[in-house]
Order: structure tokens, then C-alpha cells, then sequence
């Protein structure tokens, strides 16, 4: 154990520091982020027709918290895994006494540290702009946001994990990601809260991972109505499939690997 929080303690120090270099860079991808922020004018003009279940305070509310559930489960790591696999920088990650992926679990925490104080600093700006945008959600309802977005980040990058490993047999793995990325924008309630959707579309979204990677932990806090057992099961569901998934991968993907490619 002391010798796993001391690794663990290495990594993130490490990766903490690089990522200190890319404070600028991050700053452009926390506004690459703020597309919920733009729906949300657009979704608060159209809700004041009454044609909704939502008032424009709870539209508000809601894009706010997927904005926030947004800067802690962005992941990249694909096209940095694809690189190592194109290049044959992997090989050297492969000789040490650890698995290559938690390379890429600690550059992620270690962003999400560097990603908080900026994107703390962009919501107060909004808030002292916008004034009434300002809420406090209660303390359990907090609590529980937190949880449920590690989850959903843990999913996320569980599922763009597995489709890297793609790497091993084509150069374009990231294609995967691209293409998974369009039911992600329609269907995590990045575009529109789950509640505007058709009862049939929404019914069959709901046992689909991509609600639970925005919508679910955004509505938690907002405090929207949601099955929160469904949800959780849901998503270990999920996990535990695209767990098994990703370890068959890795163990043909490692005969097929050359070290100069795939």
C-alpha cells in the first residue's frame, strides 16, 4: 500500500508539473467547452413560449452544471495512445512494472487540478455578469454531483480507452471517438436536457451510456427528477462491459503490436 501511494503521489506530481506548462492552452480549452453555456440563451428564449417542462431558471441552471460536468470528464487520451501505438512509443512503457494506462489516468487527474482554479475563475465571471444564473444547490446534492461525475468520467475514459486499443490493428483509431462523439452531443444532454426529448427517444437513450456521461450528474444537481438506482446500474452496466471488452483488446493487441506501429 505504501509503496502504491508513493507511485501514485510520483505520477500526479509529475503530470501535475507538465501540465502547469499548458496554463494558457487550458484556458482555450475550458472556452472550447462553453457550448452548454451558449444553448443555454438559446434554450431560456425558447422556454419562455410555456412549450416546455422546464422554466428558463431551471434551463439556466442545468446548462450550467453540464458545463461543469464537462470540464472534469473531458478525455483525450486516444489520440496521445494512437500516437505512442503509430510511433512505437509505447515499447518503452511497456518494460516498466506498470501498465501503460496509468501514464494517462494521472495526466488526466492531474489536468482536472490544473483545470479548477481557471475554471472556477470563468463560472465567477459569468455569475458576475449574469447575476441571476447564481444558485447554491444544497450540500447533499453536491456531494452526490461529485460522485456520480467521477463515475461518469471514469466511464468516459473506460470506453475511449477501449476504442484506442483499436490502435493495435489501424492507424486511425480516433475515428471511433469521432463517430461515438455524435450520439455523445445528441444524446448526453449536452444539446438539450433529457426531459425536451420524445418519450420513445428518451426511454431508449436512458439505457445507453451517453445520458449518464452530462445529463444524470448535471440534473443530480439541479435537482431534476431523475431514477437514480437505473442510473447507477446503468452505468456499472456499462463499465463492467466495456471493462471486459478492453482487457480481451489489450491481450491481442500487445501480439499484434510491433513496436513500430501497428
Amino acid at each position: 500500500m505504501k509503496r502504491l501511494i508513493y507511485t501514485s503521489k510520483i505520477f500526479l506530481s509529475v503530470y501535475y508539473a507538465h501540465m502547469l506548462e499548458y496554463r494558457a492552452e487550458l484556458f482555450f480549452w475550458i472556452l472550447s467547452n462553453s457550448l452548454p453555456l451558449i444553448l443555454m440563451g438559446v434554450w431560456m428564449q425558447a422556454s419562455q413560449a410555456g412549450e416546455f417542462e422546464l422554466t428558463p431558471e431551471e434551463f439556466m441552471r442545468y446548462f450550467l452544471s453540464v458545463f461543469i460536468v464537462r470540464q472534469f470528464t473531458v478525455v483525450w487520451m486516444i489520440f496521445d495512445f494512437e500516437r505512442e501505438v503509430v510511433e512505437g512509443r509505447l515499447s518503452p512503457k511497456l518494460l516498466q512494472p506498470i501498465d501503460p494506462v496509468w501514464h494517462h489516468v494521472a495526466g488526466h487527474l492531474s489536468e482536472r487540478f490544473v483545470r479548477l482554479p481557471l475554471s472556477v475563475v470563468l463560472l465567477a465571471l459569468f455569475f458576475f455578469l449574469y447575476p441571476p444564473a447564481f444558485w447554491l444547490p444544497g450540500l447533499g446534492d453536491i456531494l452526490l454531483f461529485i460522485f456520480i461525475t467521477a463515475m461518469a468520467f471514469a466511464l468516459r475514459f473506460l470506453i475511449q480507452y477501449t476504442f484506442a486499443l483499436f490502435a493495435f490493428w489501424t492507424e486511425r483509431a480516433s475515428s471511433l471517438e469521432q463517430f461515438w462523439y455524435l450520439f455523445y452531443l445528441f444524446l448526453s444532454g449536452m444539446m438539450a436536457p433529457l426531459e425536451v426529448f420524445p418519450p420513445t427517444v428518451r426511454a431508449v437513450a436512458e439505457w445507453t451510456p451517453f445520458p449518464y456521461l452530462a445529463h444524470f450528474p448535471a440534473a443530480l444537481l439541479v435537482g431534476l427528477p431523475v431514477n437514480f438506482i437505473q442510473g447507477i446500474l446503468v452505468m456499472v452496466g456499462w463499465g463492467l462491459l466495456f471493462f471486459g471488452i478492453n482487457r480481451w483488446l489489450w491481450r491481442k493487441g500487445l501480439k499484434q503490436y510491433s513496436g513500430m506501429g501497428a
